[in-house]
């Protein structure tokens, strides 16, 4: 990674940005504390919202961090081939989306609550959030669902933000690289939480690279360093990726157990919890393919969610809020990595301390002794 963005962070540690509560500012700073890159979410959030955290964090720390905002999604075409009637005939996808509210009318009754407006907006507020960031500049931004024009990239640099994006193949890594990004986040398939592919195809569900082999080749199709995300929960485990090719390691999942992480309850418990034994990658809660434990509702609606996001997000979010609300952590989308099972429940700084150490002892062992 360049000097000047790896001067941004001592250690090679990026606390991944989870929307929907999770990255709050409190675990944003005592990642960057620590020495890690800490990160704000932005997505789900307004304009104002987003620019209302980055006061709150520039309130508890001097350091460094990054702000993670959520490219606009194009409108669906007329019809989506992840998206078939009863007798296996495409439907638009307009009429994919009200057959699924239709099938979760039953949802509705159970916790009494209104199914969300599925047209609540495609765009995430992006070019409000872009307005923010320009004039009140943070130093790294990362972009997710695919890739800003170089124009916007250009505007950023121009008030001295570091820009990154995520890609989850190679041929997404270059188009990372064409529009001018400082690094490229490399997500496996094994990461929690939604897939950053830049177009939604559903005929690829499931058959993402894992991490090891995306750096690969990711490092041979582009000439920018590589951020590794996806299943990364141990020093040993940054220690890998940071041999393999990569700059730094991005951890979501275990930073989602930490004390000062927004995440519910049920959802930190749910983690460790014998009764959720795997993770599934599902389009049951957003439209867009996202891994989380598998709970009823996955298992119930998953094979049946049509491939539009955020219509699918908009529908699902007042049943998600109304299962946490009521305490039913088999009604809500509980994102995770598939090494969750190794969450620690610890203070967020203590975990960058913790890792710190046994990425240490895991360099001194390969080395014997020496530095990496």
């Amino acid at each position: 990674m360049s000097s000047a963005l790896t001067d941004l962070f001592p250690l090679p540690i990026v606390q991944a940005p989870m929307a929907g509560g999770v990255s709050v500012p409190q675990l944003a700073a005592a990642v960057c504390e620590a020495g890690g890159l800490g990160f704000l979410a932005a997505g789900y959030k307004t304009a104002d919202g987003m620019y209302q955290e980055i006061k709150q964090l520039r309130s508890l720390t001097n350091r460094p961090f990054g702000v993670n905002v959520f490219m606009p999604q194009p409108e669906y075409p007329a019809a989506s081939s992840g998206s078939t009637g009863a007798a296996g005939a495409a439907l638009p996808s307009a009429a994919a989306v009200d057959v699924y509210a239709h099938q979760l009318a039953g949802e509705a009754t159970w916790y009494e609550a209104e199914l969300g407006d599925p047209d609540s907006g495609r765009d995430d507020g992006f070019e409000a959030k872009l307005v923010v960031l320009r004039d009140n500049p943070v130093p790294v931004v990362s972009f997710h669902f695919g890739v800003p024009s170089r124009e916007v990239v250009d505007t950023l640099h121009r008030v001295g933000t570091f820009v990154l994006a995520a890609a989850t193949t190679p041929d997404e890594a270059r188009a990372v690289e064409r529009a001018g990004a400082d690094a490229v986040i490399a997500q496996g398939i094994e990461a929690g939480g939604h897939q950053g592919t830049h177009r939604d195809i559903p005929e690829t569900d499931g058959s993402g690279l894992g991490l090891l082999s995306l750096i690969a080749q990711v490092r041979e199709a582009v000439g920018i360093p590589i951020v590794a995300a996806g299943g990364i929960m141990r020093g040993s485990q940054i220690a890998g990726v940071l041999a393999a090719g990569a700059s730094a390691a991005q951890l979501g999942t275990a930073f989602l157990a930490t004390h000062e992480s927004g995440a519910n309850a049920l959802h930190k418990q749910a983690l460790t919890n014998p009764l959720f034994v795997r993770t599934e990658l599902t389009r049951a809660f957003s439209g867009r393919p996202a891994r989380g434990l598998v709970n009823r509702f996955l298992r119930e609606h998953g094979p049946y969610a049509p491939a539009a996001y955020p219509e699918i997000h908009h529908l699902t979010s007042p049943l998600r809020k109304a299962a946490a609300k009521a305490g039913d952590a088999q009604g809500m989308a509980l994102w995770a990595g598939q090494g969750h099972r190794m969450a620690r429940e610890l203070p967020a700084g203590q975990l960058v301390e913790v890792l710190a150490g046994e990425l240490a002892a895991a360099r001194a062992s390969l080395t014997g002794g020496g530095a990496l």
